[in-house]
């Protein structure tokens, strides 16, 4: 009789103790996840002075929430950090990559064409993170011009440094997957431009921001793109609204960015 008892024992023993083991594993897979940065983790510190010249100093210091600065980055795009810099009008339009200094500091100066607000735009991953973008308005001094009405346009068509470039999209509404669809011309010769070179790791750099400054979209371009004359960009607009888009290429080592203004039923 004990040795019916011991065989039906040992089967419930080996059966308890892979159960504490899956759970033990799980627990384990929670506390993983656990530790990855997301963008909720971190806050980030802006500051601007004078530099030498007309130029201004810009810095940011990236932290997490309990004050350590995160020390490691991931290369995005060819890229440890992107900064977009645009005025509250939209006129002024600026895609640059501060110099990491270590310590979570970031550093770079700007030539900003007048005093007023500006939005600052950092896109960014973390070694151990999530890609993530954090966001402010600051002021910079100096002598502020006149503000520039956003317009949407009504012809989707820009020529910039000789180059002749079509926006064509599907109707554009809120909330509904759409790709932008640019082509390139010469503006002279009217010839299919093919001569593209890749940019920041894709065929071009797309970023979009909402009329009042707050909707930001960072638009990756579609994988396995050649060099022109078409260039095409998957993205969704959260709301709908006014939007400018800024479309950057780079031919001859040059690189040269197109707008347009765009409304989104």
């Amino acid at each position: 009789m004990s040795r019916i008892i011991l065989v039906l024992f040992l089967p419930l023993l080996l059966l308890s103790a892979c159960g504490g083991s899956n759970e033990s594993w799980e627990n384990e897979k929670v506390a993983e996840v656990g530790t990855r940065i997301t963008a909720d983790d971190v806050k980030e510190n802006w500051k601007i002075e004078s530099a030498p010249g007309d130029e201004q100093r810009i810095q940011l210091k990236i932290l997490k929430n309990d004050g350590q600065p995160i020390n490691d980055f991931a290369i995005t795009h060819e890229k440890l950090l992107h900064l977009i810099i645009v005025s509250k009008d939209l006129a002024y339009f600026n895609h640059i990559h501060p110099e990491y200094k270590g310590n979570g500091l970031f550093e770079i100066t700007n030539n900003f064409p007048a005093g007023g607000k500006y939005k600052l735009i950092a896109d960014f991953e973390p070694s151990d993170g999530d890609s993530m973008t954090k966001m402010a308005w600051v002021d910079v001094e100096g002598s502020e011009k006149a503000s520039v009405s956003v317009v949407v346009d009504d012809d989707l068509v820009k020529s910039v440094d000789g180059n002749r470039v079509v926006l064509t999209m599907d109707s554009a509404e809120a909330n509904k997957e759409l790709t932008l669809k640019f082509t390139i011309t010469d503006e002279k010769t009217n010839q299919p431009i093919t001569d593209l070179e890749p940019y920041l790791g894709a065929i071009g750099h797309v970023v979009v921001l909402s009329e009042d400054g707050e909707r930001y979209l960072h638009v990756h371009a579609v994988e396995g793109q050649g060099s022109g004359p078409e260039a095409l960009f998957e993205t969704e607009f959260p709301k709908s609204g006014v939007y400018k888009i800024w479309l950057q290429f780079q031919r001859d080592n040059q690189v040269f960015t197109v707008p347009f203004v765009i409304k989104v039923d």
